[in-house]
């Protein structure tokens, strides 16, 4: 998880990725809207193939033990 970082600086803290300020959530938004990890790496030039799954990896874990899920 060291690509992902927080900083009050950058986006207003928002999860970015590696300090750029390419937030956690619209790499996941691109996953979902059915990019491939080649074309947001394309897309957002600074990124790296790790960074698309460290924002995978990061959104999963953000979600894993949340009250909504035992609710579902």
């Amino acid at each position: 998880m060291n690509r992902i970082t927080l900083d009050p600086k950058v986006m207003g803290g928002v999860p970015c990725l590696r300090g750029l300020r390419i937030p956690v959530a619209t790499v996941v938004n691109m996953v979902a809207g059915g990019l491939s990890t080649q074309e947001i790496v394309d897309e957002l030039p600074p990124l790296e193939a790790g960074d698309v799954a460290a924002a995978l990896r990061f959104a999963a874990d953000a979600v894993s033990d949340r009250e909504i899920l035992r609710q579902l």
